[in-house]
């Protein structure tokens, strides 16, 4: 299983888990503003914007909620407090590595929270560089391969300069390099095909493959991270394996 793939189904459940915490509405409206400041308040010319609105819609987050969101995100609503983006690395234990993608108000209490549940993990915070060259920052994109053409969509993303398509767990993604985003946004478009999920986010050059007991120990560690309010996204180096992801489900 490579570094990038199993990303909707992971996506989903953090979703689900998300709803039951009653953090959804707090994450989405971060997202939502995190896609508006990054690539404008249109949807219908920002990809990411669009793909996290119909996110929130589905999750029946209220209409104004998600207005508020964009103007937070573009700078017309300047009443609530100001949210700051930081990006984190650090060590998980068994040579497993992590850059931890942050949205806070408050960076003080971030750091230290996250110090903590490393430190508790028998990992640690990693000094700036000394994990992030391990990955490389790539557009990702997830169609449903439910009744879709793999070859028509192996060629509009190979139009657009993708640099590979992978077909796995029911679902299609496309990497590529961070510049070919837009394009192939439009490319797909132009073929008629609806991603799930697109997005910037970081995939490991090289993966750690534990045994799956292992596994399920790191992958813990970085739901409790996940569990953090002002932890938006954790990307890691661990391989996750089929077998892995089974003995998790069925914990």
């Amino acid at each position: 299983m490579s570094g990038h793939s199993h990303w909707s189904t992971i996506k989903r459940k953090k979703g689900a888990a998300d709803a039951k915490k009653g953090a959804v509405f707090t994450r989405l409206a971060r997202e939502i503003a995190l896609a508006a400041r990054e690539g404008g308040g249109d949807p219908g010319m920002n990809v990411s914007l669009y793909l996290a609105i119909e996110r929130a819609r589905a999750s029946n987050m209220p209409k104004d909620s998600i207005e508020r969101a964009i103007k937070r995100g573009t700078g017309e609503d300047k009443s609530g407090v100001e949210l700051e983006e930081i990006t984190y690395e650090g060590y998980l234990g068994k040579g497993v590595s992590a850059v931890i993608e942050c949205v806070t108000e408050n960076r003080n209490r971030t750091v230290a929270e996250l110090r903590h549940l490393l430190t508790r993990a028998g990992g640690d915070l990693a000094n700036n560089g000394s994990v992030m060259w391990q990955f490389d920052r790539k557009a990702v994109y997830s169609v449903v391969s439910d009744g879709k053409n793999f070859d028509k969509v192996f060629e509009a993303a190979l139009e657009a300069g993708a640099d590979d398509v992978v077909e796995e767990d029911g679902y299609i993604e496309i990497i590529g390099a961070i510049d070919t985003f837009k394009s192939i946004n439009d490319s797909l478009k132009a073929a008629g095909i609806k991603p799930e999920e697109a997005g910037l986010r970081m995939v490991p050059q090289q993966e750690v493959e534990l045994d799956p007991e292992q596994t399920v120990s790191v992958m813990k560690i970085i739901e409790t991270i996940e569990d953090s309010d002002d932890v938006q996204n954790v990307y890691t180096n661990l391989k996750i394996t089929d077998e892995a992801m089974a003995l998790m489900e069925a914990e």
